[in-house]
């Protein structure tokens, strides 16, 4: 499996290799998110405005959780890809094992806070007293499984760079099979609310975790468990290499909490008593949409990172430049059909979260999926140009654009369109990727004048 992974990165022609493992980490990440479009219309249309409005205020929450997770997850991924092109075998399984050591201890301290400290939080989010009860509830369930689960995404990136892509791919899928069931049982079996939604994803993450540790564990995968050695060197580029996706993450959950509180502002403004639910439901509907879209994204992005990776460390820089061409080329093409298919469809789309008796909701939610859609004319690359940022190990450039797609430009765009009401909202997003573009096309040209002019000293030192 060793030689089959770094054959596979080092040598495959990049279109088949595109092909072998972008299409499974789409088909990966588009199941994860199949349950998540799922579970929204089951919420949405089983137990209403009210339930829909409160798990999204607690969402941002459970998202905090899993980003300190992915800090080590993604962080340790980049120098694992990298050493295995320098063929640092060593290196590279003390910084996996490591990893799964730091990810158990920080969301068993995640999850203490989240626990105990729900109420206050949840109010934080913006939870009024109508919806408190239900955010706690669905906060707490997902916090006393948070050592389990937040493992399951680190495990998806180390099956891949290992070669098991299939076995990832399929890890996925039945994930989100066995959650579905358990969904289906805790809501219609057992007449469960939100908390039912909650447990059964724990369940099914915690579960796969322990399947996809079995090929480190039985010492058939290309990285394998040694006695840890930790040292500052090793945490320092974690840090760095995670520190973009963690601070998108964090940056991200911070806007939501700006965006909920807006949104019961100008919900209250726009539709009177009870208008803030709506509005906040909107949001949720918009959310749910966009995991129609945006996984096939980052499921190309994230698939092709272990090869340019690895082929970063080896110095292999026109291959680099042929695969992250092949990763553009890709993401422009989801991103143009994710347009049009929230522009021309946007009923039919908000129609799977809201109540068909919900005729405001549902229009209300009409109207902003087509304000919404326009953002994927910019998102992919975004998405892409973040990946490769991260994939090369340039953590200041990836962090500097993640904080700006996820905190600096929405902020801005939130006072820029303030006035337009609720509209502005629903509009943010497409002024927050079309400034978000621009800044990955200026940091984009710096990276490649230094791999052409790597190139060039390469070629000077051979003659």
């Amino acid at each position: 499996m060793k030689m089959k992974a770094e054959v596979m990165y080092a040598t495959m022609n990049p279109w088949r290799l595109f092909f072998v493992v972008a299409l499974p980490g789409m088909v990966s990440m588009f199941a994860m998110s199949i349950y998540n479009i799922i579970e929204g219309a089951f919420i949405g249309k089983l137990l209403g405005e009210g339930a829909f409005a409160a798990v999204n205020i607690a969402m941002p929450l459970v998202m905090i959780n899993f980003s300190l997770a992915d800090l080590i997850g993604v962080g340790a991924s980049v120098p694992i890809s990298i050493s295995l092109g320098k063929e640092d075998h060593e290196n590279a399984n003390n910084v996996f094992t490591c990893s799964i050591i730091l990810i158990f201890l920080s969301s068993l301290l995640m999850g203490s806070i989240m626990f105990f400290a729900a109420e206050p939080l949840s109010r934080m989010m913006g939870a009024d007293d109508v919806l408190l009860d239900t955010s706690v509830r669905y906060l707490r369930t997902y916090a006393l499984c948070s050592p389990l689960t937040t493992i399951f995404f680190a495990m998806d990136n180390y099956l891949r760079i290992s070669g098991y892509v299939k076995s990832s791919m399929l890890i996925n899928i039945g994930s989100n099979l066995l959650t579905l069931g358990l969904l289906a049982f805790f809501l219609f079996g057992l007449d469960m609310d939100v908390v039912g939604s909650a447990l059964a994803t724990s369940i099914s993450m915690c579960a796969c975790s322990l399947v996809a540790m079995i090929p480190f564990v039985m010492n058939r995968a290309l990285l394998k468990f040694v006695k840890p050695r930790f040292h500052a060197a090793m945490f320092k580029e974690i840090a760095a290499c995670g520190s973009p996706v963690f601070l998108n993450n964090i940056a991200g959950r911070v806007t939501s909490i700006l965006m909920n509180i807006s949104l019961m502002t100008l919900g209250g403004a726009a539709f009177g008593e009870g208008g803030g639910t709506t509005a906040v439901a909107v949001y949720a509907v918009l959310m749910y949409a966009s995991d129609l879209c945006w996984p096939l994204l980052y499921g190309i992005s994230d698939s092709l990172s272990p090869a340019i990776g690895y082929n970063w460390g080896a110095k292999n820089y026109d291959r680099v430049k042929r695969l992250v061409r092949c990763v553009y080329i890709g993401t422009a093409l989801v991103g143009l059909l994710s347009t049009a298919l929230l522009f021309f469809f946007p009923g039919t789309v908000a129609a799977l979260f809201t109540n068909a008796e919900d005729v405001r909701l549902l229009d209300i939610s009409t109207r902003a999926i087509r304000l919404f859609c326009f953002a994927y004319l910019f998102r992919w690359f975004v998405v892409t140009t973040q990946g490769f940022l991260s994939a090369i190990e340039k953590p200041a450039l990836a962090t500097l654009m993640s904080i700006a797609v996820a905190l600096v430009f929405p902020v801005l765009m939130l006072g820029a369109l303030w006035q337009m009401g609720l509209d502005g909202i629903w509009l943010n997003f497409t002024g927050v990727n079309a400034l978000a573009a621009l800044l990955g096309a200026i940091l984009l040209r710096k990276i490649w004048k230094k791999i052409r002019a790597a190139e060039r000293a390469m070629c000077a030192a051979e003659q």
